[in-house]
């Protein structure tokens, strides 16, 4: 990583993900909230630092594919599910937990990218504050239902 790339975030914080399954493959689609850091996501979320991150679920490969025009990248992961629907025990037997797995994976951000400014300086207005509200709050659904509930 270059000296210019020093705040670390998790990848939640710059994308969302989803999971689908087909017999022991897991797919996980990254998706980047912001086009501008969809070049950044592709230099850090590799397909070494996924296999590396699903270390304990043994995958015997991991392929990456590029989607540029929407921001995204589509991962493949071999042999992560335990045999399948039909032949797991796991709780999660589609592996939709997965993406959030992935999710929590280490980002170093350059210093100048709005993320690290917030980190920063967390009291320091932004003028994406909205957009970041609302990211926070699809992240974490139980805190949108306690705002709900205050509200009443």
């Amino acid at each position: 990583m270059t000296s210019d790339r020093n705040t670390p975030v998790l990848l939640h914080r710059l994308a969302h993900a989803r999971t689908g399954d087909k017999g022991n493959r897991s797919n996980i689609s990254v998706i980047a909230y912001r086009a501008e850091d969809y070049a950044l996501l592709v230099s850090e979320v590799t397909e070494a630092r996924v296999m590396a991150l699903f270390d304990d679920r043994r995958p015997t490969a991991v392929k990456r594919y590029l989607l540029p025009r929407i921001a995204a990248m589509n991962f493949v992961l071999d042999d992560v599910l335990d045999g399948g629907v039909n032949d797991s025990l796991n709780l999660d037997t589609h592996g939709k937990s997965l993406s959030f797995h992935l999710l929590t994976l280490p980002i170093a951000l350059p210093a100048a990218h709005p993320e690290a400014q917030r980190q920063a300086h967390p009291q320091a207005p932004q003028a994406d504050d909205a957009t970041h509200r609302a990211q926070e709050q699809a992240t974490a659904p139980h805190q949108v239902l306690n705002q709900t509930q205050e509200q009443s």
